[in-house]
């Protein structure tokens, strides 16, 4: 009868401790699966992603930022003059995204864009939004590059317009294997839009490269600005890039990362 009632004890708590496990992971599996979060903790990362100034598909491309538990997306919309950095006094995102190819900012929202990084508010831009912006100087210094829409000179030395190709198939090679956005990544190929002679700064850290004679070398790099955490990935023109497992996540990570959610 001991033996028996034992084993009844025993069974009922395997039973509970399974029952716990299985809440556990059903009220948090989107940070927990992945096992790529600083945390156990279901809070959402607040991301807001900007967009305006150039084409899309935009279905595909928000389709970027769900089905990720821990990520919580808001779109904006600019109109050209970059309305979202006019008033950040309520400020309620830990990310912002860049997709605009926009170029209005004005000195007071150059401003404020700079204090939200040196707040510790993450950035991630993406594809052409290395085009935006090309009469403030500081932005090449905050994303850590710039694709040049005409010749430019900067620090006296005259750069060519950057040039463009669609539908290319890209080789993408994991430069920076030790970084936690590329960690465990294999090399992989991506049909996109590449880009060339565009102006890097120094200081980057490379994560991804690629051999294409239509692309510049870098194509994906980190760097800070501030407190801020920066990821630039050049790559992202359409849906066959959308849909890319590696891509989707690169920048599932690159978001975790400059939110601080990523060891």
């Amino acid at each position: 009868m001991r033996r028996i009632s034992t084993l009844v004890i025993r069974t009922l708590v395997f039973a509970a401790f399974l029952s716990f496990v299985l809440l556990s992971l059903s009220s948090c599996k989107g940070l927990l699966k992945p096992k790529e979060c600083a945390t156990k903790k279901c809070d959402k990362i607040k991301v807001v992603v900007v967009v305006g100034g150039h084409d899309y598909e935009e279905k595909p491309f928000f389709s970027l930022f769900e089905g990720c538990d821990d990520i919580e997306y808001t779109k904006f919309q600019l109109k050209d003059d970059s309305e979202l950095f006019e008033d950040i006094s309520n400020w309620d995102y830990d990310v912002i995204v860049l997709f605009n190819m926009t170029q209005k900012i004005t000195p007071k929202r150059q401003e404020n864009f700079i204090k939200l990084l040196n707040q510790g508010v993450g950035l991630v831009t993406l594809h052409h939004a290395i085009g935006s912006f090309q009469e403030w100087p500081q932005y090449k210094k905050i994303i850590g590059a710039r694709y040049y829409l005409k010749e430019t000179t900067e620090a006296g030395v005259t750069h060519p317009a950057a040039t463009y190709k669609h539908d290319v198939e890209l080789k993408v090679n994991i430069a920076d294997t030790k970084h936690p956005i590329t960690r465990g990544l294999s090399d992989f190929t991506v049909h996109d839009e590449t880009y060339k002679n565009c102006g890097f700064e120094k200081d980057n850290r490379v994560l991804l490269t690629t051999d294409e004679a239509s692309s510049d070398k870098t194509i994906g790099w980190t760097r800070t600005y501030g407190r801020a955490k920066v990821c630039t990935i050049q790559l992202g023109h359409g849906p066959q890039g959308y849909a890319d497992p590696t891509y989707r996540r690169l920048i599932a990570r690159a978001i975790r990362w400059s939110a601080g959610k990523l060891k």
